[in-house]
């Protein structure tokens, strides 16, 4: 099983993912290491990103699916839009979505005190307006300690 945490930026998506993995005792990956230079480039001068921008991306991660898929992972990812996660499952039925909820002013909050990250606080709200929340996975609001978070995704995949 492949899971993907996602959400917007600032949502947890780094945090929650790795202790997750950990929990389950299988690897984790960041999306934000799969970036082109040039996109790192664009959101760190406050641009947001195309679906343009974003394909190869995409494609970057879906690469690694068959290998992480012999042990599962979890990979944080934001996954925002329903054409970018059926592009990331396709031929992958063993992918399984965990998304983050939270409102804007608390994630606009976590990101404003984040340090050394590219992803500048004036780009959430195109985050937000690109979000299509998933209708399916695993939902868990993120205004409860990460621990708690942690026990619910647990209890909801049946792995407590």
């Amino acid at each position: 099983m492949i899971y993907i945490v996602m959400g917007v930026s600032g949502c947890g998506k780094t945090t929650i993912g790795k202790q997750f993995a950990e929990r389950l005792k299988i690897d984790f990956f960041d999306a934000d290491d799969f970036h082109p230079a040039q996109n790192i480039k664009k959101m760190s001068q406050g641009i947001a990103l195309t679906d343009q921008d974003r394909y190869p991306w995409l494609q970057a991660m879906r690469e690694q699916f068959p290998k992480w898929n012999k042990k599962g992972a979890v990979l944080a990812c934001s996954a925002l839009k329903e054409v970018y996660r059926t592009f990331l499952k396709e031929d992958f039925p063993l992918v399984k979505y965990i998304y983050l909820n939270g409102d804007y002013q608390l994630i606009y909050k976590r990101l404003s005190i984040r340090k050394n990250h590219f992803m500048q606080t004036g780009l959430l709200r195109s985050q937000f307006e690109a979000l299509e929340i998933p209708k399916y996975g695993i939902h868990v609001n993120i205004d409860q300690s990460v621990e708690e978070i942690i026990e619910e995704i647990l209890k909801k995949t049946d792995h407590e």
